[in-house]
Protein backbone atom coordinates (compact mmCIF):
# COMPACT_ATOMS: atom_id res chain seq x y z
CA UNK A 1 0.00 0.00 0.00
CA UNK A 2 1.35 3.43 -0.97
CA UNK A 3 1.19 5.88 1.90
CA UNK A 4 0.44 9.57 1.47
CA UNK A 5 3.41 11.79 2.35
CA UNK A 6 3.04 15.52 2.86
CA UNK A 7 5.15 18.39 4.15
CA UNK A 8 4.07 21.70 5.63
CA UNK A 9 5.55 24.58 7.57
CA UNK A 10 5.72 24.13 11.37
CA UNK A 11 2.89 25.61 13.47
CA UNK A 12 2.46 26.08 17.22
CA UNK A 13 0.72 22.69 17.36
CA UNK A 14 3.95 21.04 16.21
CA UNK A 15 6.18 22.48 18.92
CA UNK A 16 5.31 19.77 21.51
CA UNK A 17 6.11 17.03 18.98
CA UNK A 18 9.59 18.41 18.30
CA UNK A 19 10.26 19.08 21.97
CA UNK A 20 9.11 15.56 22.88
CA UNK A 21 11.34 14.05 20.18
CA UNK A 22 14.42 15.63 21.74
CA UNK A 23 13.39 15.30 25.39
CA UNK A 24 12.43 11.62 25.12
CA UNK A 25 15.43 10.57 23.03
CA UNK A 26 17.59 8.08 24.89
CA UNK A 27 21.28 8.57 25.43
CA UNK A 28 21.98 5.86 22.81
CA UNK A 29 19.61 7.41 20.23
CA UNK A 30 21.29 10.77 20.65
CA UNK A 31 24.77 9.24 20.40
CA UNK A 32 23.78 7.65 17.04
CA UNK A 33 22.93 11.19 15.86
CA UNK A 34 26.21 12.54 17.21
CA UNK A 35 24.60 14.38 20.13
CA UNK A 36 24.99 14.36 23.91
CA UNK A 37 21.91 14.06 26.17
CA UNK A 38 23.46 16.66 28.51
CA UNK A 39 23.50 19.24 25.71
CA UNK A 40 19.79 19.00 24.84
CA UNK A 41 18.14 22.24 26.05
CA UNK A 42 15.48 22.06 28.72
CA UNK A 43 11.88 21.52 27.70
CA UNK A 44 11.09 25.12 28.63
CA UNK A 45 14.01 26.60 26.66
CA UNK A 46 13.30 24.50 23.60
CA UNK A 47 9.58 25.28 23.68
CA UNK A 48 10.25 29.00 24.05
CA UNK A 49 12.69 29.05 21.13
CA UNK A 50 10.44 27.08 18.78
CA UNK A 51 7.33 29.09 19.63
CA UNK A 52 9.26 32.31 18.94
CA UNK A 53 10.37 30.92 15.56
CA UNK A 54 6.76 30.13 14.57
CA UNK A 55 5.75 33.75 15.22
CA UNK A 56 8.56 35.31 13.17
CA UNK A 57 8.31 36.12 9.48
CA UNK A 58 10.15 33.50 7.41
CA UNK A 59 12.94 35.93 6.54
CA UNK A 60 13.62 36.59 10.25
CA UNK A 61 13.75 33.00 11.50
CA UNK A 62 16.93 31.48 12.95
CA UNK A 63 15.45 28.07 12.18
CA UNK A 64 12.91 27.46 9.41
CA UNK A 65 11.18 24.14 9.97
CA UNK A 66 8.94 21.84 7.96
CA UNK A 67 6.85 19.02 9.41
CA UNK A 68 6.75 15.63 7.74
CA UNK A 69 3.37 13.91 7.69
CA UNK A 70 2.55 10.32 6.84
CA UNK A 71 -1.16 9.75 6.20
CA UNK A 72 -1.82 13.13 7.87
CA UNK A 73 0.10 12.26 11.07
CA UNK A 74 3.28 14.20 11.97
CA UNK A 75 6.22 11.77 11.94
CA UNK A 76 9.27 14.02 11.66
CA UNK A 77 10.74 17.35 10.76
CA UNK A 78 13.36 19.00 8.61
CA UNK A 79 14.83 22.39 9.34
CA UNK A 80 17.45 24.78 8.12
CA UNK A 81 19.50 27.08 10.31
CA UNK A 82 22.64 29.15 9.89
CA UNK A 83 20.52 30.88 7.26
CA UNK A 84 22.06 33.40 4.92
CA UNK A 85 18.99 34.70 3.05
CA UNK A 86 19.25 34.43 -0.69
CA UNK A 87 22.42 32.37 -0.32
CA UNK A 88 22.59 29.20 1.75
CA UNK A 89 21.52 27.39 4.92
CA UNK A 90 22.37 24.21 6.83
CA UNK A 91 19.76 21.44 6.79
CA UNK A 92 18.88 18.82 9.43
CA UNK A 93 16.47 15.90 9.05
CA UNK A 94 14.71 13.82 11.72
CA UNK A 95 12.15 11.02 11.61
CA UNK A 96 10.55 10.92 15.06
CA UNK A 97 8.64 7.68 14.67
CA UNK A 98 11.01 4.71 15.04
CA UNK A 99 8.64 2.41 13.12
CA UNK A 100 8.70 4.77 10.12
CA UNK A 101 12.50 4.91 9.82
CA UNK A 102 14.41 3.12 7.05
CA UNK A 103 11.38 2.82 4.80
CA UNK A 104 12.52 5.25 2.12
CA UNK A 105 10.19 8.06 3.14
CA UNK A 106 13.06 10.38 3.98
CA UNK A 107 14.02 10.96 0.34
CA UNK A 108 10.56 12.22 -0.57
CA UNK A 109 10.20 14.20 2.65
CA UNK A 110 13.54 15.95 2.06
CA UNK A 111 12.65 16.77 -1.54
CA UNK A 112 9.33 18.27 -0.45
CA UNK A 113 11.06 20.25 2.31
CA UNK A 114 13.67 21.58 -0.11
CA UNK A 115 10.86 23.12 -2.17
CA UNK A 116 10.00 25.26 0.86
CA UNK A 117 13.60 26.12 1.72
CA UNK A 118 14.58 27.20 -1.79
CA UNK A 119 11.35 29.13 -2.37
CA UNK A 120 10.57 30.71 1.02
CA UNK A 121 14.15 31.72 1.81
CA UNK A 122 15.33 32.22 -1.78
CA UNK A 123 18.29 29.95 -1.06
CA UNK A 124 20.81 29.15 -3.76
CA UNK A 125 22.40 26.25 -1.88
CA UNK A 126 21.61 23.91 1.02
CA UNK A 127 24.37 22.22 3.01
CA UNK A 128 23.91 19.24 5.33
CA UNK A 129 26.56 17.77 7.63
CA UNK A 130 25.28 14.63 9.37
CA UNK A 131 27.38 12.50 11.65
CA UNK A 132 29.55 10.37 9.36
CA UNK A 133 28.70 7.21 11.34
CA UNK A 134 24.93 7.73 10.96
CA UNK A 135 24.21 6.00 7.64
CA UNK A 136 20.51 6.93 7.30
CA UNK A 137 20.83 10.68 6.67
CA UNK A 138 23.94 10.23 4.55
CA UNK A 139 22.21 7.71 2.28
CA UNK A 140 19.10 9.91 2.11
CA UNK A 141 21.08 12.99 1.05
CA UNK A 142 22.87 11.04 -1.68
CA UNK A 143 19.57 9.68 -3.02
CA UNK A 144 18.03 13.17 -3.01
CA UNK A 145 20.84 14.39 -5.27
CA UNK A 146 23.16 16.15 -2.85
CA UNK A 147 26.84 16.08 -3.84
CA UNK A 148 29.38 14.77 -1.36
CA UNK A 149 31.87 17.55 -0.60
CA UNK A 150 34.16 16.22 2.14
CA UNK A 151 34.45 14.40 5.43
CA UNK A 152 36.06 16.22 8.32
CA UNK A 153 36.14 16.49 12.12
CA UNK A 154 34.13 19.25 13.80
CA UNK A 155 31.56 20.04 16.47
CA UNK A 156 28.65 20.63 14.07
CA UNK A 157 26.11 22.11 16.48
CA UNK A 158 25.26 23.05 20.04
CA UNK A 159 24.05 19.52 20.88
CA UNK A 160 27.00 17.71 19.35
CA UNK A 161 30.36 16.35 20.43
CA UNK A 162 33.47 16.51 18.24
CA UNK A 163 32.89 14.02 15.43
CA UNK A 164 33.50 13.16 11.81
CA UNK A 165 30.80 14.64 9.57
CA UNK A 166 30.08 14.20 5.90
CA UNK A 167 29.36 17.49 4.20
CA UNK A 168 26.79 17.40 1.41
CA UNK A 169 25.72 20.26 -0.86
CA UNK A 170 22.81 20.85 -3.22
CA UNK A 171 22.34 23.93 -5.38
CA UNK A 172 18.94 25.28 -6.26
CA UNK A 173 19.78 24.87 -9.98
CA UNK A 174 20.65 21.18 -9.53
CA UNK A 175 17.56 20.58 -7.42
CA UNK A 176 15.27 22.17 -10.00
CA UNK A 177 16.96 20.28 -12.84
CA UNK A 178 16.59 16.96 -10.98
CA UNK A 179 12.93 17.66 -10.23
CA UNK A 180 12.01 17.91 -13.92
Amino acid sequence: MIKKLSVRIMTMDDVPHIVNYWQSATKDELLRMGAFKEKVPSQRAMTSFLEAQVLLADMNKESFCTIWELEGKPVGHCNVNTISLGKQASMHLHVWEVLERNKGYGVQFVKLSLNYFFKQLNLQKVISEPYALNDAPNKTLQKVGFSFVKEYITIPGSLNFEQPVKQWSLSKATFLKNML
